[in-house]
């Protein structure tokens, strides 16, 4: 038992490192315009909107009622809301980035760490049923699906010059719930897996508001309505070939 609980511990622990490799298409990107900013502000918006919609919304209505999502939507944009509030009488910076920017990276950090826990669950309650092979292909699955999340986390940090390693860093670090949650989720897995459709509607929600509140807004302050809208398109189409082809 001890040696498979070990095994769901790694196997989330890989998942969550497999989001840093989004940073690293930005090793070969130095600097950005104003323009290629908004552009990145709002291809980061589309993956979020894709994924909370495609991916995480759909996967919910796959485990649970739909009440059970929509209750986690609003609850997640709530959650997105006050934490957005609780940040503005903060100082938190980082890097040497100004106030406003620091803020709009930390929301973003907070929210996709909120939206890897349901993953995590995910990966702990794929193993709990017994199927493993079941487990691992979902744990694969949540890994490359991770991978774009990294992109949409590094590419408004590294359009404010942040470097590639801490992007890359931030982007794992948006992934440690998931390890984390996987051991318990796997040996709690009649208790979670009812959990698991209001969990995921959780991070759905918070994505969206994040998206609506600070990314769209960002972009239209950087660019075109034009470069915006097909930012969002651009975006969410990468994120839905990402998830579709996966079977996610």
């Amino acid at each position: 038992m001890e040696n498979l609980v070990f095994h769901v511990f790694l196997v989330a622990l890989g998942t969550a490192l497999a989001t840093g490799l989004g940073a690293v298409p930005f090793a070969f990107v130095k600097t950005l315009s104003s323009r290629m900013q908004g552009i990145a502000y709002a291809v980061a918006g589309g993956m979020m909107l894709s994924a909370s919609v495609f991916s995480l919304a759909e996967q919910g209505l796959r485990r649970g009622r739909v009440w059970d999502v929509v209750i986690g939507f609003l609850a997640g944009a709530y959650f997105y809301w006050r934490t957005g509030k609780y940040v503005e009488k903060t100082d938190w910076t980082l890097e040497n980035m100004s106030l406003h920017d620091s803020r709009q990276s930390v929301l973003i950090i907070l929210t996709m760490f909120i939206h890897s826990i349901p993953e995590g669950i995910a990966i702990g309650v794929g193993y709990g049923t017994g199927e493993f092979k079941f487990g691992l292909l979902l744990a694969i699955a949540i890994a490359v699906h991770n991978i774009p999340e990294g992109i949409a986390i590094s590419l408004p940090l590294r359009a404010k010059g942040v470097s590639t390693f801490k992007c890359a860093l931030y982007s794992v670090f948006s992934s440690v719930p998931q390890p984390v949650a996987a051991v318990p989720a796997f040996l709690l897995v009649w208790f979670f897996q009812p959990l698991l459709a209001f969990s995921l509607g959780l991070a759905g929600g918070a994505m969206i508001f994040l998206v609506i509140a600070e990314l769209i807004p960002e972009s239209l302050m950087l660019c075109s309505r034009n470069d915006c809208a097909w930012g969002i398109m651009a975006g969410l189409v990468i994120m839905l070939v990402f998830t579709s082809g996966l079977g996610i």
